[in-house]
């Protein structure tokens, strides 16, 4: 394949479902990848009772990485930043899998911190809104963590990381298909304490409220907006979903609006923490669909046109 005649950048993000790899030209805009290219993983079930990922899922880790860059790399693309997210860094072996990909592909995987994830989905955010102005309050649920991150500008002047991702929360606290009302009434409160602890220190009155995650993605989904179109996700519309989601086993959450079947388990603990995180923020959030990778992406073409002496798009 010929080579990238225009200088690009990359992101390789390594996660629990997939690992995906998108290139965007550095003149260009994470809106219009240039390259797209991505492999599906399942290493929410290679993870054992003590939190170690499996051979199997190693395998699979390393078989995506060599895949995604090989993939870049025919497109000439070598400025791949090659990020593993809470479902590798979390593992008990992590530093393991580190060091067997890295022998295997000559890639190194990269962990960001929580508080580097929430400034980077914080940015993300900014630039999507073309950097518009006043006060901001950016929501991310992952599988891990919940990333929180408020300001005035285009950097963050308040970023958190939260235990309470939707698949650490399942399971911890909601480990069994068939979960009971003392077990959802416990979560609301954990996560309803933990959020408004934190949310203290920010200031957030007056903010734009936005959520940037695939979790809140399809929460909106099936709370009622439609695809394609503006979404937005209610309190009152998502706190009437709760007991319907907890009535049902994972296998027939899939069959709701929104629900993938890969996220069906853990999108009642999803649920919760969203009802925690919007009882607190006001109400409402609006649906953003860029964040950490993109804010990534932004991060490593304003640096390359910052060493090219070329000014931003």
């Amino acid at each position: 394949m010929r080579k990238r005649a225009e200088p690009a950048v990359g992101v390789l993000d390594v996660g629990s479902f997939s690992a995906r790899l998108v290139v965007v030209p550095v003149s260009g805009s994470p809106r219009e990848p240039v390259v797209n290219h991505q492999t599906r993983l399942r290493l929410d079930r290679e993870l054992d009772c003590r939190g170690r990922l499996s051979d199997r899922g190693i395998a699979a880790v390393t078989a995506a990485v060599a895949a995604g860059m090989n993939t870049a790399y025919r497109h000439g693309v070598t400025n791949v930043y090659p990020l593993a997210t809470s479902s590798i860094r979390d593992a008990a072996n992590a530093a393991d899998v580190v060091r067997h990909v890295a022998g295997e592909t000559g890639v190194e995987l990269r962990f960001l911190s929580g508080r580097r994830e929430a400034e980077l989905t914080y940015l993300a955010a900014r630039r999507w809104y073309d950097t518009e102005p006043g006060p901001m309050l950016v929501l991310d649920i992952g599988g891990g963590t919940v990333e929180l991150a408020a300001g005035s500008g285009e950097k963050a002047t308040f970023a958190r990381s939260l235990p309470l991702g939707a698949r650490s929360m399942t399971r911890d606290w909601l480990p069994s298909e068939r979960v009971s009302n003392k077990q959802v009434k416990a979560l609301r409160a954990h996560a309803l304490d933990v959020v408004t602890t934190t949310l203290a220190a920010a200031d957030v009155d007056d903010a734009r409220v936005v959520g940037c995650s695939k979790v809140l993605q399809q929460l909106a989904r099936l709370a009622g907006a439609r695809p394609g179109k503006c979404k937005e996700l209610r309190l009152d519309d998502l706190r009437a979903w709760i007991p319907r989601l907890a009535a049902l086993p994972p296998s027939r959450r899939a069959e709701l609006p929104g629900i993938s079947r890969n996220r069906a388990h853990q999108a009642l603990a999803g649920a919760i923490v969203a009802e925690a995180l919007l009882t607190v923020a006001g109400g409402q959030v609006t649906i953003c669909p860029w964040s950490t990778r993109d804010g990534l992406l932004l991060t490593l073409q304003d640096k390359a046109r910052a060493a090219a002496g070329m000014h931003a798009a």
